[in-house]
């Protein structure tokens, strides 16, 4: 699909959502539509106000030059670089997880716990959407974060130093570098079992960091591996956060009570779907 030729904004628009729906593209219209807001700069009302306008020759080389990219099933939001999280926009690229809204609600529930003062650490930051909304909803906390992926930790730091988060960041795996003990822990660590990753979408599957989805044979491991070393990090009463997937709920649950957690709490996100377990170190 190219922009050869004049043409005006609204005409662009309909031109890359039909690139995108022939591409197999979800929500074609929604995608064709944000890369055209991303390419000049106008809000939907602007937009609408002046779409019958003949779009600028190096705006309409961009916007389908970009329409191409997400039509190869690139991320949306790999080639505008930016997610919002929490009302707050995160950088993003191929290094990290694309945030997703379901990750709000471990965000929430953590908030719900967390009081100032308190020493709050996530594990498996990615872009650090999770430990610097709480660092910013949340006054008054030490907040820090561990990943073992350096490329990952740069978009983190940048993120927090854009945002005015201060936070503390290591670089291991998991708690390798971490000393000290805290009051809450948080993780969306990897959960996705190896065998189901060739089922996912391309725009998953090929574009966003399998080391960040890979949970091992039955998408477990790090939910047993963190349960199992966070009690040696956690003050008494404190408190262990994960996002799950949607059906792993009784088994992280389970795993946490063999590991000695109290007052197991599932919560549900948005779609009604168990979405965060939480236990409280005995």
């Amino acid at each position: 699909m190219t922009g050869e030729g004049k043409m005006t904004l609204r005409e662009a628009c309909r031109r890359g959502q039909e690139s995108l729906a022939a591409a197999g593209i979800p929500d074609a219209a929604t995608d064709a539509w944000y890369l055209m807001e991303f390419t000049i700069h106008k809000s939907r009302a602007q937009f609408l106000l002046c779409r019958e306008e003949e779009m600028r020759e190096e705006e309409r080389e961009k916007y389908f030059r970009l329409i191409g990219q997400r039509a190869s099933h690139i991320p949306l939001q790999q080639i505008t670089g930016e997610q919002e999280f929490m009302g707050f926009l995160f950088q993003v690229n191929e290094s990290v997880l694309i945030p997703r809204q379901d990750t709000e609600i471990l965000v929430e529930e953590a908030c719900r716990k967390i009081r100032p003062g308190m020493r709050v650490l996530d594990l498996c930051t990615g872009s650090g959407c999770i430990i610097i909304s709480l660092a910013k909803l949340c006054p008054g906390i030490a907040a820090e974060a561990s990943d073992l992926s350096l490329e990952a930790l740069a978009v983190a730091k940048q993120n927090g130093t854009r945002l005015g988060a201060q936070v503390k960041w290591y670089q291991g795996d998991l708690f390798s570098e971490i000393q000290g003990s805290y009051d809450v822990i948080v993780s969306n660590p990897p959960y996705i079992p190896t065998a189901q990753i060739q089922t996912l979408s391309e725009e998953v599957r090929l574009h966003e960091p399998l080391q960040a989805l890979d949970g091992k044979e039955d998408g477990l491991y790090f939910y047993r591996k963190i349960a199992a070393q966070a009690k040696r990090y956690l003050k008494p009463e404190g408190w262990l956060l994960f996002e799950i997937g949607y059906d792993q709920a009784a088994e992280v649950g389970e795993i946490m009570r063999k590991s000695g957690y109290g007052q197991i709490q599932v919560k549900k996100d948005l779609a009604g779907l168990d979405r965060v377990v939480s236990g409280k170190m005995k």
